[in-house]
């Protein structure tokens, strides 16, 4: 009986060997290449990032955001590595020169037309599991916002015309209306 062939399991090595310009992520030693965001996406994150990270200074809070490409390292080994459009980061340890070692506090992803599967279900579970606490899925083309809670296990369907609260905090309301209204201008 012949030998099954291996599937080749990527490490970091495989993510900083990438030509300049070629992004990816790597999952449970899995390569998934990253396509350019659209004019949509980018305007999606900037806004998302401006709202948190004008609502952590005034309230002179610890935590720090992010936005990609910055490189998370998953679970602190070698064959998982993301870049989250958006990574808020309240245990400053966790933070080197590179990135993030370990699991952020909250996460969102806009969902890109070539990024579904990943985003809707192989990272909702690998970020459950690596101990993200909130994980947000902003899906524009469905018009939705899908939040994930895991330390309560509440999940929250919103729409662009909704303000959504963000667990990880007593009192920040993301107002995605306002956001809407960027994107039809």
């Amino acid at each position: 009986m012949p030998a099954l062939a291996q599937e080749k399991i990527y490490t970091l090595d495989d993510i900083y060997a990438l030509p300049d310009g070629e992004r990816a992520e790597l999952i449970d030693g899995q390569i998934y290449m990253m396509a350019p965001s659209s004019r949509k996406h980018q305007t999606i994150a900037r806004e998302l990032f401006s709202s948190i990270s004008s609502y952590i200074k005034s309230k002179g809070g610890s935590c720090e955001p992010f936005f990609a490409p910055f490189a998370v390292f998953l679970n602190n080994d070698n064959t998982n590595y993301v870049e989250p459009d958006i990574a808020v980061i309240c245990d400053k340890s966790k933070l080197t020169d590179k990135g993030c070692s370990g699991a952020p506090d909250w996460i969102i992803e806009i969902v890109s037309p070539n990024s579904k599967r990943m985003d809707y279900f192989t990272k909702l579970f690998k970020y459950r599991t690596a101990g993200v606490r909130e994980y947000w899925i902003v899906d524009p083309e469905k018009n939705r916002i899908l939040v994930y809670n895991f330390e309560s296990e509440d999940t929250g369907d919103y729409t662009f015309t909704d303000s959504v609260k963000a667990g990880i905090y007593n009192d920040l309301l993301i107002n995605f209306s306002e956001i809407a209204e960027i994107l039809n201008k």
